[in-house]
């Protein structure tokens, strides 16, 4: 989805949740800051103005109950609880305490990144519903792409690769950043699959020539609008 700087604090105690949640969102595009508990994260939220508060519940100093409550009071960004307390009881006070969303420790990261987008589209329309870049229009709400005033017959994978490209325009994106994106993480299969999608999409927009994809040898590929 990024193409607009999305920003995402993650508030978490634990090091390594926050490193590779970090990393990961990173890769998709996000600018990301972290806290290692509440108070930390109130001081960070007034400068960095998140779209997105990953939070843990547990936390030393000011846990995510008290910084779920707080926060509404200084930011619009959605609050997403992030946490192993799995119980009924817990899923309910959290959502009661103001969480847009819940979910469970472990997780899997695919589904942590539908959710991100899910709140990113509901608090933030303005920013993730209809786009014109260059030539394209990008209508994430139809899930339609047009180039030149028609709409673009692509398959599901076409679209979310295309749609990548549109969310980064005139940026340098590696194969391995293409692949994790649009295949996912776990992806078993071959590297060169965003060659053959590369080539699939070339012909449905003309691009002969290479103008629109570009490729940046050794690094991977540039999308140039017209």
């Amino acid at each position: 989805m990024p193409g607009f700087p999305f920003r995402i604090l993650v508030v978490d105690d634990e090091p390594s949740i926050r490193e590779m949640l970090s990393f990961g969102l990173r890769q998709e595009g996000y600018t990301v800051k972290t806290a290692e508990h509440g108070e930390t994260a109130l001081e960070l939220i007034p400068r960095f103005d998140p779209h997105v508060v990953i939070l843990d519940l547990m936390m030393p100093v000011m846990d995510g109950y008290d910084l779920c409550q707080a926060l509404p009071q200084i930011s619009q960004a959605s609050m997403i609880m992030l946490t192993a307390k799995n119980t009924p009881a817990d899923i309910v006070r959290g959502l009661k305490q103001g969480a847009n969303d819940y979910l469970v420790k472990p997780f899997h990261f695919e589904e942590l990144l539908a959710r991100i987008e899910v709140q990113l589209r509901t608090r933030f329309p303005d920013l993730t519903g209809k786009r014109q870049i260059g030539s394209f229009t990008l209508d994430e709400a139809f899930h339609l792409i047009s180039y030149r005033s028609e709409a673009l017959s692509l398959s599901p994978t076409e679209y979310k690769l295309l749609s990548h490209f549109l969310w980064n325009p005139d940026r340098v994106l590696s194969k391995t950043a293409i692949l994790d994106h649009v295949w996912g993480y776990d992806f078993a299969g071959e590297e060169n699959i965003v060659e053959v999608y590369i080539r699939y999409l070339r012909d449905k927009l003309g691009d002969k020539d290479r103008k629109l994809i570009q490729t940046v040898r050794g690094v991977g590929y540039r999308f140039n609008p017209d």
